[in-house]
C-alpha cells in the first residue's frame, strides 16, 4: 500500500509578515541576525540549504524536499513526526537510493582489528545477500555494546527473506534519520 504525500504545512498562525517582504528578511535600515536556534535556523534557510542539511540525515532527495517544503515547524517534534511520515512513503527506488549512501556505523576507537575483520566478513555476507549495505541505529546504545550489537544484527538479519529484509532496513533508515535529525537540530 502507498500512501501519498499527506503532510500539512506548518504554518505559524501568529507570525506576522509584511507584505512584499520576504519572511525572514530584514525591515530596511535592519540587519539580519541569524537565528541562535538551530530549528528555526533550518527553517529560515533558503530551500537548497534546508534539503543539503536534511540529506546528511538521510540521502533521499524526495524525503529532504518533502521536508524542506514543509517548514516551518513549530518544534522540533513535528519536524520529527513529519521526518517519521516521509520516511514511511519512501517507495522501494527511494530506499535502494538511501540505503547506497549508507556506509557501516563507525567503531569506537581502540577496537581490535579481529572485530574489525568479523565486521567486514559479516557485513560482506549480508550485503552479498541484500544488495545495499546493513543499517542499524545504534542511538541508545551503549559505546562499549556498538561492536556486539552491529554484528549481532547482521548475523541475525542474514537469516529474513528479502522482502522482510527491506522492511527492517526501512525502519532501521528511519530510525538514524530521526537521530541524526534530532542531533542536528538540538539546542
Amino acid at each position: 500500500m502507498t500512501r501519498g504525500p499527506t503532510l500539512p504545512a506548518h504554518r505559524l498562525p501568529y507570525a506576522s509578515r509584511t507584505p512584499g517582504r520576504p519572511t525572514g528578511a530584514p525591515l530596511p535600515g535592519q540587519t539580519r541576525v541569524p537565528p541562535a536556534d538551530p530549528l528555526e535556523a533550518f527553517n529560515a534557510a533558503p530551500a537548497d540549504e534546508a534539503c543539503d542539511v536534511l540529506l546528511t540525515c538521510l540521502r533521499s532527495p524526495r524525503w529532504a524536499r518533502r521536508l524542506a517544503a514543509h517548514r516551518p515547524y513549530p518544534d522540533l517534534d513535528s519536524l520529527l513526526a513529519a521526518a517519521d511520515e516521509a520516511a514511511y512513503d519512501l517507495s522501494p527506488r527511494d530506499l535502494a537510493h538511501a540505503l547506497a549512501g549508507e556506509s557501516l556505523p563507525e567503531l569506537p576507537d581502540g577496537t581490535y582489528a579481529v572485530a574489525h575483520t568479523a565486521l567486514s566478513a559479516a557485513h560482506a555476507a549480508y550485503e552479498a545477500r541484500f544488495g545495499h549495505a546493513f543499517v542499524v541505529y545504534l542511538g541508545d546504545a551503549p559505546a562499549g555494546e556498538a561492536l556486539d550489537r552491529v554484528l549481532e544484527g547482521i548475523r541475525s538479519r542474514l537469516a529474513n527473506d528479502p522482502e522482510e529484509e527491506r522492511v527492517r532496513a526501512a525502519e532501521e533508515l528511519r530510525r538514524l534519520a530521526r537521530g541524526r535529525l534530532a542531533a542536528r537540530l538540538r539546542r
